[in-house]
């Protein structure tokens, strides 16, 4: 049986954002963004770490980013990516894999569950756990959702409800002043699509579809 004491999984579809210390050892599935210390950290070929890490041992096998403390072995794999202020003991990298000392903007990513539920012919405020976005290098406020392919209803901000917008910011998502209102149609299903882009212009890419069940009032 494996001894899994000390050891911090962040699965594939979990978004960890702040400070992990005195881990045995942290393995990275999906998206962590902070302070992270620990005796070996793992970044698998999917995974994305962002911000400050401190670790005895490196396997990076998806992408690294940031202020980075290497006190033995960093392994950068074929599909790794390493970027930042980096310091190691000793380095093995495969054919293919990127070490830089630069940073680059990291794109925004849409996140969330991506799943509603409203009345019929009402509205439902839409929570960070629905729809969000990460990004590492950009506030709230400069990450813009963009809308599109609306049926069966529309998005608007809290303070002009009946008023249909195609875009708003994280900063409004965060606030609780982002709804989806339904319109009144005999329909079970609703739906709209979404990206997400920061200042400069990265996007999370292809649209994403928010799928929102419609109860009987």
């Amino acid at each position: 049986m494996s001894d899994n004491k000390g050891v911090l999984v962040i699965g594939k579809d979990t978004i960890l954002k702040g400070e992990v210390r005195n881990c045995r050892e942290i393995e990275v599935f999906g998206y962590a963004e902070g302070k992270l210390e620990a005796g070996r950290v793992v970044v698998h070929p999917e995974g994305r770490l962002f911000g400050t890490v401190k670790t005895e041992n490196a396997d990076v096998q998806g992408e690294l980013q940031g202020d980075v403390r290497v006190k033995n072995l960093i392994a950068i794999r074929s599909s790794g990516t390493v970027m930042g202020n980096v310091k190691y003991g000793r380095l093995a990298m495969e054919e293919g894999a990127e070490l830089s000392a630069s940073v680059r903007n990291v794109p925004p990513t849409v996140a969330g569950d991506l799943d509603l539920a409203v009345a019929k012919g009402r509205a439902v405020r839409i929570t960070t756990a629905d729809l969000s976005a990460v990004d590492p290098d950009d506030q709230a406020k400069n990450l813009t959702f963009s809308v599109s392919n609306a049926s069966n209803g529309f998005i608007s901000i809290a303070s002009a409800p009946a008023r249909p917008v195609t875009s708003f910011t994280q900063e409004d998502l965060e606030r609780g002043q982002v709804l989806f209102s339904h319109d009144g149609s005999n329909s079970d299903t609703a739906k709209f699509d979404v990206v997400v882009a920061d200042n400069s212009g990265a996007g999370s890419g292809a649209p994403q579809t928010v799928r929102v069940a419609v109860r009987s009032s």
